[in-house]
């Protein structure tokens, strides 16, 4: 049992032995090729026949994944792969002689390739490509596909933010070839090969052309070739427009409320100031998510600059600091937090209208005709047992042109004392009437002139207990008079006050409509899940 478990070693032992024999033939033939390729190589070599003819290199791109997009710093990360073609003139063979080996692969530090980098490249290193080998055919043709995780500078315009769609060039080219000696080919008329692509959670990706440019340098007089791979992407609202517009309509809307709050419940311009401080607090939650890179004219020109200083403030960490223009969102914001200001401080006319009293402020005229008639009915408002309405203005007007000349037309006495020219008359008339009975009275004898003097001293002593009534019937009637004005003063105060808060209703909720629809309606996508 023992002899047949050591025989059954001893022949596994020589299975293996046979199987781990070094150089096959085929390993042979490939390190032979390798040798003789590699013996009298030159990397500094341009591998052309003929030295007057360019080198033709075929460039594409595969994109992998958009990884990020930092507007701030406009910095486009992305994971690519590269793919370049060329021929070497110096690394051909005939793979019959060589047992069937059609191809090797190389690393790139022990062959010549182009020295294709990314020309706005923002890496550190600048080259963020992973060295891979080169697989070299029999007939010279060489494929390097090095992948890399590109960082490449972008250009942010973000005047329609968060509907905003970026171009981003990649722009790749020889770094010392001029276009006589390296041309670069476009692998693909379609552009980049994104059948592998990763799509992105806050990016859509609507293509990626490429396009081969020939330009001439300030600092070389030959010319360059390059091949620029442009990144379309779009941004995806659905996120931005429910967590950025939607609460923001929402504050707005709160805002309005405002002018419905009577302004006895003492609570109006609380609560203005407390909505303008929630917006506030919003905007700097989502200081991280507004761009203030402005490369283009805004989009809708109201700019207040006291609005606009605090929106800068509270994003100022936030995106590149250029200043072109205004984003769509952040025209917006803007425009929401004048609107939210404006109420606050119309709030305070409003309260100011409706506490005034006749002691401390008196009306002009100029209020009573624009909030007391005219915008009134415009705004179809009335007051209570007083319908406003066209003719009934033109007839209070009227009105009070015949009172102006009444009042003018009378004496001054009689404006004074607040009593009609016929009183005057009459008192006159009974004042001519004693005259000439004492005149005619001296035909009568002495007893008659004893019996009117004892009238007449009994008509005075009547006369001044009725002038004493008088007086304070005129007290308590001018108190009643002035108290009924103070209240009509006060009232029309009110109602102004009323009229305005109507106004400021109408007026901003057709502003925070037109705004927000203006916003949606031109912006080139509303909504990209």
């Amino acid at each position: 049992m023992v002899r047949r478990k050591r025989g059954f070693h001893q022949l596994l032992a020589a299975a293996l032995f046979f199987i781990m024999l070094p150089g096959s033939q085929q390993g042979y033939y490939e390190k032979t090729l390798l040798n003789k390729l590699l013996d009298n190589y030159n990397i500094l070599e341009r591998p052309v026949a003929n030295e007057s003819e360019p080198l033709s290199v075929r460039f594409g791109i595969t994109l992998q994944q958009i990884i990020d997009v930092d507007e701030k710093n406009q910095i486009l990360t992305t994971n690519a792969w590269l793919n370049l073609e060329w021929t070497d003139y110096n690394l051909r063979w005939n793979d019959s002689e060589y047992a069937g080996v059609k191809d090797l692969r190389i690393t790139p530090n022990k062959l010549w390739k182009p020295d294709v980098l990314m020309y706005n490249s923002a890496d550190e290193g600048f080259d963020g490509t992973y060295q891979t080998n080169v697989v070299i055919k029999s007939n010279g043709s060489c494929l390097y596909i090095p992948p890399g995780i590109f960082k490449s500078t972008c250009k942010i315009d973000i005047t329609w933010f968060p509907f905003d769609d970026q171009h981003c060039d990649m722009k790749f080219g020889s770094w010392t070839h001029d276009g006589n000696q390296l041309d670069l080919l476009l692998n693909s008329e379609a552009g980049a090969d994104l059948s592998d692509f990763i799509t992105n959670g806050e990016w859509y990706l609507l293509g990626m052309p490429g396009k081969k440019n020939t330009i001439i340098y300030a600092c070389c007089p030959q010319p360059y070739v390059d091949v620029t791979f442009t990144i379309q992407i779009r941004r995806r609202t659905l996120y931005y427009f429910f967590n950025l517009i939607v609460p923001c309509v929402l504050i707005s809307s709160m805002a309005l409320l405002g002018f419905t709050l009577p302004p006895d419940s003492g609570e109006k311009l609380t609560l203005g100031v407390t909505i303008l401080l929630s917006l506030t607090v919003f905007l700097n939650l989502v200081a991280e998510k507004i761009p203030t890179t402005s490369d283009a004219v805004p989009l809708i020109g109201v700019t207040i600059l006291l609005s606009l200083t605090v929106f800068l403030n509270l994003v100022a960490e936030t995106l590149p600091q250029v200043s072109d223009a205004i984003p769509l969102l952040g025209t917006y914001f803007n425009c929401i937090m004048f609107m939210v200001a404006s109420s606050v401080v119309l709030t305070v006319v409003v309260l100011n209208y409706h506490h005034r009293t006749a002691d401390i402020h008196e009306m002009p005229q100029w209020i009573k005709t624009v909030f007391l008639q005219w915008l009134p009915w415009m705004l179809g408002m009335s007051r209570p047992g007083k319908k406003i309405t066209r003719k009934s203005i033109m007839m209070n007007n009227r009105m009070k042109e015949l009172e102006l000349k009444e009042r003018s037309s009378k004496s001054l006495l009689a404006n004074v004392l607040d009593i009609d020219d016929d009183i005057r008359n009459v008192s006159g008339t009974s004042g001519n009437s004693s005259m000439m009975t004492t005149s005619l009275g001296g035909g009568f004898g002495r007893s008659a002139t004893t019996i009117e003097d004892s009238a007449m001293a009994g008509t005075s002593s009547s006369q001044r207990e009725l002038q004493l009534i008088l007086k304070e019937l005129q007290f308590i009637t001018n108190r009643m008079k002035k108290a009924d004005e103070e209240a009509e003063v006060i009232s029309d105060w009110k109602f102004a006050a009323m009229v305005v808060d109507r106004f400021c209703l109408i007026i901003f909720t057709l502003f925070t409509v037109i705004a927000t629809v203006a916003v949606l309606l031109s912006a080139p996508h509303i909504i990209v899940q």
